[in-house]
């Protein structure tokens, strides 16, 4: 697969009829869905769970998400998804990034990207990412 990053960690899926709109394409929202998911596996896969997450009193919350829907997709084609982690401060922000590939052509039909910023739960303001965060998260980053 040609993957804008090197190494993604990756989720294979595949459109259900649940996910189909009245184009007989994959709903946008499901598209936002994937993404929350591969990125929720991502971050257990580095050791952070969201009970992780209440118990630290912190999470990287999405400040900003933006998608580009480049190509459609059909109930029952095999997809992966891929998410990075490509932009991170050390202190408050980083970025994830997903690209969705048909695997039946290796076309790209979907491009995505957070900006994320680590805030307390209880009060939701901004706060410094533990040191928990650090050392699961900023040895992913890779270069945007």
């Amino acid at each position: 697969m040609n993957w804008d990053y090197p190494q993604p960690y990756t989720l294979p899926l595949v459109p259900r009829p649940e996910d189909i709109d009245g184009l007989n394409h994959t709903n946008n929202a499901v598209y936002v869905r994937w993404c929350e998911q591969v990125g929720w596996a991502h971050s257990e896969s580095l050791g952070l769970s969201l009970e992780d997450y209440r118990r630290l009193d912190r999470a990287m919350a999405i400040r900003h998400g933006a998608y580009d829907y480049l190509l459609p997709t059909l109930l029952g084609e095999e997809l992966t998804l891929g998410t990075w982690l490509v932009g991170g401060d050390g202190k408050l922000s980083m970025e994830r990034r997903f690209q969705l590939i048909r695997n039946s052509d290796g076309a790209t039909v979907l491009r995505g990207r957070w900006e994320l910023v680590c805030i307390d739960i209880s009060g939701g303001r901004p706060r410094r990412m533990p040191p928990e965060f650090l050392a699961a998260y900023m040895p992913q980053v890779v270069p945007a």
